[in-house]
C-alpha cells in the first residue's frame, strides 16, 4: 500500500517516501508547493518505489540515489 501525506517541510525539500515496518510506502510532500510541483514530486517519488530503491540492501546513500533518478 502506499500512503500519502501533505506535510509541513522546509522549503528546500519537495518530498521523500519512507518504507513503514508493514511494508507501506509513506510518501511525504511539502504542502506548500504549487500543484505543478506537487505532481512533479509525486512522480518522483513513485519512481523511487518502482525502481526499489527503498529496498536496497546496501543501504546506499541518499545522495546516490537521487542522482541515478535524476539522470535517468
Amino acid at each position: 500500500m502506499t500512503i500519502i501525506r501533505l506535510v509541513k517541510l522546509p522549503p528546500s525539500v519537495r518530498g521523500f517516501t519512507l518504507l513503514d515496518g508493514d511494508g507501506n510506502y509513506n510518501i511525504y510532500l511539502n504542502k506548500n508547493q504549487a500543484t505543478e510541483r506537487l505532481r512533479n514530486a509525486l512522480k518522483h517519488e513513485v519512481e523511487h518505489i518502482v525502481a526499489g530503491d527503498l529496498e536496497t540492501p546496501s543501504g546506499a546513500p541518499v545522495g546516490l540515489l537521487e542522482g541515478v533518478r535524476h539522470n535517468d
